[in-house]
């Protein structure tokens, strides 16, 4: 034991990653229906690992949380400028009114009750699952001219109210939005869901090496007998079936395989190659001719590709508008994302830069699709250093800026600076996307170990009073942090729904999304039995990471 002790003590790198191997395991930990996480078990891992007095530079925790910041304000940065336009003006309301809600609630309940600063942001951060708040606050509070001893009784005062109050804030809301929330707004959740449905599809969930049975779309071979389709172009033929997509990709014609253009006629004996959606095929493909297994005609290469949506022109139209580019011809959407995640899409969704589109075709006219609507979002494992250095670098020059704003000095410090320039990255990347790329794997380790490498270290200095500094605040903190948890989130539903009139299924996504709890985006869904609530999460997502991660040195500022 002494031998472990020694060597965790000397040789910190050590102490980090037991500290991440014993915190990812307790967040896998199930209780039911219910994990800590691995944030909160990496926290707790530091804390019990701390007991053994070691002390990690503050460097090393600053790193990742500036890798950490960056990576989030990367991810959201195409949508939290798209949030700035018109149609997104009552979701960027309702993320307003719930982060200043809980800035406020936050601050006034630390007053009745004399909290200091630390334990403030602690319950800010606990009861709003926004972790960011511990690296920021505590950021500002040892800018503040205090002596040594004092700032690090406040600094590590801010991961014990988190732990407290981190299981209300995640736990309860999530119980508290897809069951209260509906009951606040007088709804039945499913039913709206199912009105909200009627013309929209949306994706199913998937995991690596696993598709779905069901393929949407198909290529049948057809030798064609109509009297209607002989002596017809191509692009007349396609044009028939009304509102719907069939494309003739190619054609066999006495013996020989030719591809099909718009202006082809379609002669008595032809076999066409036709590819549109497999129920269309099954229910009136048979009206084209006899289905024949022509194997060399069908044998084209088809291509499923991601496009990250980058020109201006495309921004901002919807999919019918798309699909009616000559561009467009012979190309389906499998899927639409938007900031990691599968939105529902309708003819009438419009898509935004940074959305990155999986297209289906032959590949020839996939690649023509992918060339007007943007960047090629094809596989790779290398991330761009130079875009991720450069940003971190300029976003800590920036955020080391000080504004007196009423006589108190307020900074987004390095950290804080580090998350704006990841936006702006971010929204760079999306308009051209040819440099700067990251990887999901590489976005990964970045976000996830960025984040629990910085909550480990704070576990770690936090250890050695963080069972006293229970003991004394505990009790208080859990009702406290109830309260400053629903408080936000009930005010946000009755505004959105009776000032704003949103759609109840969209609010209560965005609700998730301004609190940034995605545990909460996935019990509504789950309630609602629709994936439909995502479309009201992206916009209040990315603002809410803003907002919240720079409510930590303002609410210092407020403390002091």
């Amino acid at each position: 034991m002494e031998y472990l002790v020694t060597a965790l003590r000397e040789h910190q790198e050590l102490t980090i990653f037991l500290t991440l191997a014993v915190g990812f395991f307790i967040g896998r930990l199930r209780f039911g229906t219910f994990s800590l996480g691995t944030v909160v078990g990496t926290l707790l891992a530091g804390v019990l690992i701390g007991q053994l007095d070691i002390k990690v530079p503050a460097t090393v925790k600053n790193v990742f949380f500036d890798l950490f910041l960056f990576t989030i304000g990367y991810k959201v940065g195409p949508q939290f400028f798209r949030g700035l336009k018109k149609d997104a003006l009552p979701q960027l309301a309702v993320t307003v009114v719930l982060c200043v809600t809980c800035l406020v609630s936050a601050f006034t309940a630390a007053k009745l009750l004399g909290y200091d600063m630390g334990t403030t942001a602690g319950l800010l951060a606990g009861a709003f699952t926004e972790s960011t708040v511990i690296g920021t606050a505590g950021d500002a509070i040892n800018r503040l001219d205090l002596p040594t001893a004092d700032k690090t009784a406040l600094v590590n005062n801010i991961p014990v109210a988190y732990a407290v109050t981190y299981l209300i804030g995640t736990a309860f809301i999530v119980w508290f939005l897809p069951n209260v929330g509906p009951w606040l707004m007088r709804i039945d959740l499913k039913e709206e869901s199912r009105k909200l449905q009627a013309q929209v599809v949306g994706g199913t969930d998937s995991e690596p090496g696993v598709i779905s049975a069901l393929q949407r779309f198909a290529v049948r071979a057809y030798r064609v007998t109509n009297e209607r389709l002989l002596n017809r172009t191509v692009a007349a033929i396609e044009a028939l079936p009304v509102g719907q997509r069939v494309f003739i990709s190619r054609i066999r014609r006495n013996d020989v395989v030719v591809e099909a253009r718009p202006d082809t006629i379609i002669r008595p004996g032809d076999v066409v190659a036709v590819m549109t959606r497999t129920e269309l095929l099954m229910a009136q493909g048979t009206e084209i001719g006899l289905e024949v297994n022509d194997t060399e005609l069908l044998d084209f290469p088809v291509e499923v590709l991601d496009v990250v949506v980058t020109d201006r022109t495309m921004a901002g139209k919807t999919l019918k508008e798309l699909a009616a580019l000559e561009s467009s011809r012979g190309v389906f959407l499998r899927k639409l994302v938007r900031i990691d995640q599968e939105m529902p899409f309708t003819l009438e969704t419009r898509i935004d830069r940074g959305d990155v589109l999986s297209l289906i075709g032959a590949k020839p006219d996939v690649e023509r699709a992918a060339k007007d609507l943007g960047y090629p979002d094809r596989p790779t494992v290398t991330t761009d250093m130079i875009f991720v250095g450069l940003g971190i670098f300029i976003g800590g020059l920036v955020g080391l800026l000080t504004v007196t704003v009423g006589g108190l000095p307020l900074t987004l410090t390095a950290s804080g600076g580090a998350l704006i320039m990841g936006l702006v990255f971010g929204w760079l990347r999306a308009v051209r996307p040819t440099f700067g790329r990251i990887p999901e794997a590489a976005m990964w380790v970045f976000e996830t170990v960025g984040l629990t490498v910085f909550i480990g270290v704070v576990g770690l200095s936090a250890g050695p009073s963080f069972v006293t500094g229970l003991q004394k605040s505990g009790v208080s903190l859990i009702l406290v942090g109830l309260i400053v948890a629903v408080l936000p989130h009930t005010a946000a539903i009755l505004v959105g729904r009776y000032v704003l009139k949103m759609n109840p299924v969209i609010l209560l996504g965005a609700c998730a999304g301004a609190g940034t709890i995605t545990a909460g985006l996935r019990a509504v869904q789950e309630k609602a039995e629709s994936t439909l609530p995502a479309l009201g999460y992206t916009v209040p997502y990315a603002l809410g990471n803003i907002l919240l991660t720079a409510w930590g040195p303002v609410i210092v500022a407020l403390m002091r």
